[in-house]
């Protein structure tokens, strides 16, 4: 099993994204458009306060009925569940699943590090079954 380090340090593209909570929210939705990711994280003073995504845009910019003067502040999730570099791969899959995540932000001592995506687990998890399946494999033909 993999730990989060780890799984940033395999990452090809390991960037941390932000915006702050008075970002207006047609700019963060066009910059996440342009980097191809589907959050940022939202920090003030460099200490994480949420973090904005895809679905937090299309399921909550219509009940504000003026989008083009929302702010990040106000369809963000502010309640955000970290994890540190030393969990495991399975462990954030379980918070993920549990809590309907896409994204999980690494912190170690306080300080913003990464940030974790569904998508980086599964290619993790499914290397890891790769591996064991080729393992088992050589062994039951005496390898």
């Amino acid at each position: 099993m993999k730990t989060v380090a780890e799984i940033l340090k395999a990452k090809t593209r390991n960037s941390i994204f932000t915006v702050s909570p008075e970002t207006s929210v047609l700019e963060a939705v066009k910059l996440m458009g342009e980097l191809g990711i589907g959050a940022l994280l939202v920090t003030d003073g460099g200490e994480l306060v949420g973090i904005v995504s895809e679905r937090d845009y299309v399921r909550k910019i219509a009940m504000l009925e003026r989008a083009s003067s929302a702010k990040v502040s106000e369809i963000m999730t502010a309640k955000v569940i970290t994890v540190s570099p030393k969990e495991g791969n399975r462990h954030c899959m379980q918070l993920m699943t549990d809590g309907h995540l896409r994204h999980l932000p690494v912190m170690e001592d306080g300080k913003l590090i990464g940030l974790l995506s569904i998508g980086d687990l599964v290619k993790d998890i499914i290397s890891e079954q790769e591996s064991l399946i080729n393992h088992l494999e050589q062994y039951i033909r005496g390898e």
